[in-house]
């Protein structure tokens, strides 16, 4: 008996959203390397994780393209590969927490630490809105949320390039 094509979809979307998390938690571990998680690199840390996004979206594209060759025969419709980079947006946001846990246990447990004193001692923020705000939980929510926000805009965007028709959504179940 032949697998419904919804299993298939889901196991490449699932693939890439590891593979996305793996990459990210390397990308952790080399900015932390290079020191942008010390005192003296705090400062730039955040727009040097700017210099990720590449990646991120090449990896999106990767994602979706697979989905057009292995699904759809290489014809897709931009609904069809939205919904592609969107599925995938949500198995990396459900993947963001368990990445954060093992940044920020593993990785660089200092990190919270290092940020906070930074952002008090250059008068950004007061004590109180520094742990409000630099703490694991408030970072597992934003990071989910912010995966999948860009996710979704990414899907979208990566959808126009790769899509081959303008056919309507066949139905994922075929």
């Amino acid at each position: 008996m032949k697998k419904p094509r919804i299993i298939k979809y889901f196991k490449i979307e699932l693939k890439w959203a590891i593979i996305f998390t793996i990459m990210s938690l390397v990308w952790i571990l080399l900015e932390k390397t290079l020191g942008w998680h010390a005192e003296e690199g705090i400062a730039d840390q955040w727009w040097l994780t700017l210099f990720f996004f590449p990646f991120a979206i090449i990896i999106y594209w990767l994602a979706m393209r697979e989905t057009r060759r292995r699904i759809y025969k290489k014809v897709i419709s931009w609904t069809e590969c939205f919904l592609s980079g969107l599925l995938m947006a949500f198995f990396v946001a459900l993947l963001t927490p368990l990445a954060q846990y093992i940044t920020h246990d593993f990785i660089t447990p200092e990190y919270f630490e290092t940020v906070k004193n930074y952002s008090v001692t250059n008068d950004f923020m007061k004590i109180e809105e520094a742990n409000e705000y630099f703490n694991i939980n408030n970072y597992r929510w934003k990071a989910a949320i912010g995966a999948f926000l860009g996710g979704t805009v990414v899907a979208a965007i990566g959808a126009l390039f790769l899509r081959t028709s303008h056919k309507p959504a066949s139905k994922i179940t075929q």
